[in-house]
């Protein structure tokens, strides 16, 4: 398998999972640039990652990689992957694609160009999410009717929705609110808290009303650092469910069944084959198996790994995994979400033209 070389425009907290996966499998990856104009950052990532810098997007592309990330704030982003489509660069951007309304519908011809253009949604990646789509995907829930997901925010939240139900570009009606309730602070990108100090959790809540397969979208940002707020995420079909990691079903009429979702990690009471998520099963079959055994990343790493090698083989002519127009649907419905919920009234949100 050859070593993928992509480069990567931007060197802030996101970037740097890009840094870690390429460290973590130099076999599989390897970073030709990072474009940062910021003197600390550059720094940090030549010293600390060994990576050359990059200060113009000429010399970034120069080093031929075989596509670039976008990992830039959200304001940039439009600007940045319509300048590398225009060299005819395969672009990954990081999400969302633009912070509103005005910076979507500017991205609409790109959206429907042949530009290589894919977008580094990678929840659906992370195993426990790739295992339960699998399920779903089998058929295993019979007809899925509603997904009740509180996993991640906006996009990503909606992003999650969409695939639990098998929906596309279909319209929507969205009644959302938002809820205010006093927590103990918890962790946060910079760790632990030094001390207890009680702060407000902003909850949103939403339904979205596909013309009959419903999706509850339940999240508090809380929830990606806290040790007291955990995910939760509930599937239903005609024929079963799955609630967490638990999937239940009937074999027929009168037999249920009930299969736990297994996360098979080695290196525990003294196993001595490394320490990484080797898959997920589901009673005596595989679910989800990690592609990248036996590197040691999270599941997070995994699934922005797992994007990674998907935008290799697109930028060489594959199939795609995330278009511009997918992420595009998924901030549209994130934003029409925030304004169901501040003015109080549903919002109906038709397919594109």
């Amino acid at each position: 398998m050859d070593i993928v070389p992509f480069a990567i425009a931007g060197a802030g907290w996101r970037a740097e999972f890009y840094l870690r996966i390429a460290a973590a499998l130099p076999e599989r990856f390897r970073v030709t640039g990072v474009l940062t104009t910021d003197p600390e950052r550059a720094a940090r990532v030549s010293g600390g990652w060994g990576v050359p810098v990059r200060a113009s997007l000429d010399a970034l592309v120069a080093d031929r990689p075989a596509f670039v990330v976008v990992s830039v704030p959200h304001a940039v982003t439009p600007r940045l992957v319509r300048e590398l489509a225009g060299r005819h660069v395969p672009v990954l951007a990081e999400t969302p694609p633009a912070p509103d309304l005005d910076g979507l519908a500017s991205l609409a011809d790109l959206a429907a160009s042949d530009a290589r253009i894919q977008v580094a949604e990678q929840y659906r990646f992370q195993p426990h999410h790739a295992a339960r789509l699998t399920v779903v995907e089998a058929g295993t829930l019979g007809a899925v009717t509603q997904a009740q997901v509180s996993v991640a925010h906006d996009y990503h939240g909606i992003d999650l929705v969409r695939r639990y139900l098998g929906v596309g570009f279909e319209p929507v009606t969205i009644t959302a609110r938002r809820f205010a309730s006093p927590i103990v602070a918890g962790p946060d990108r910079a760790g632990p808290p030094a001390d207890e100090r009680l702060t407000t959790s902003e909850q949103l809540i939403a339904w979205l009303d596909f013309d009959g397969r419903l999706g509850v979208y339940d999240f508090t940002p809380d929830q990606y650092f806290s040790w007291i707020r955990a995910p939760r995420l509930l599937v239903r079909g005609d024929r079963g469910e799955i609630g967490g990691m638990t999937v239940r079903t009937l074999r027929d009429a009168t037999t249920p069944v009930v299969a736990e979702l297994v996360r098979r990690d080695t290196g525990h009471d003294g196993n001595l084959e490394g320490l990484y998520l080797a898959g997920i099963t589901a009673g005596d079959a595989w679910v989800y198996r990690n592609p990248f055994v036996p590197a040691r990343l999270t599941d997070d790493e995994i699934a922005v790994a797992t994007c990674l090698a998907r935008m290799d083989a697109y930028a060489r002519g594959g199939p795609g995994f995330c278009s511009l127009a997918e992420a595009v649907r998924d901030q549209e419905l994130a934003l029409r979400m925030a304004e169901a919920a501040a003015t109080g009234r549903p919002v109906r949100v038709e397919s594109p033209a």
